[in-house]
């Protein structure tokens, strides 16, 4: 099922090549391995990780709070009236809500800022890729961790070209990504 858009594009590309009676170029990356290799990614990662432990420890003392509230429960059942019972139950049910609530949130929170210490260095990776597109004539590159390519030749791999070209110019501009 998956092999169904690859012979599609394999059936483009002869196609192709066959009407412009020319070869068409291509070529592929590991997005991640440059993710991880990129100037300025580390220290993004590092920045966001340290203002992630506010959220986690926000998390954790939710998480604190309902077990306790289900502890206290648990002891007190055998001495707690039916109706007490069931308001304390409706409490942690309410609780519960809330923390799923604000867990929400922090989630968003974080994704967001994620986005934005990340953001800069993926703009400096695209910027230097499409100038590799263009100073190269592919008419294509693929991402390889994307797993769009089950196998390809390693000679058009041109991921350490990518990650070379982004470490001389975070080196030529001052360590900025």
């Amino acid at each position: 099922m998956r092999r169904t858009p690859f012979a599609a594009l394999a059936l483009v590309f002869a196609l192709a090549a066959g009407a412009e009676a020319q070869a068409l170029k291509i070529g592929y990356i590991n997005s991640q391995e440059i993710l991880n290799s990129a100037p300025g990614a580390k220290e993004a990662q590092e920045k966001f990780d340290a203002e992630m432990q506010g959220y986690n420890q926000e998390a954790q003392q939710l998480q604190d709070e309902l077990a306790r509230m289900q502890q206290q429960l648990q002891q007190q059942e055998l001495t707690l009236s039916p109706e007490a019972k069931r308001n304390r139950q409706q409490q942690i049910q309410q609780k519960a809500q809330e923390a799923q609530t604000r867990m929400q949130q922090l989630d968003q929170q974080a994704a967001r800022r994620r986005q934005e210490l990340v953001q800069p260095v993926m703009d400096k990776i695209t910027e230097v890729i499409e100038a590799m597109r263009e100073e190269g004539n592919y008419a294509l590159i693929l991402d390889v961790a994307a797993g769009s390519i089950i196998s390809a030749d390693p000679s058009l791999d041109l991921t350490q070209e990518v990650i070379r070209r982004l470490q001389a110019s975070a080196t030529s501009s001052g360590s900025q990504p």
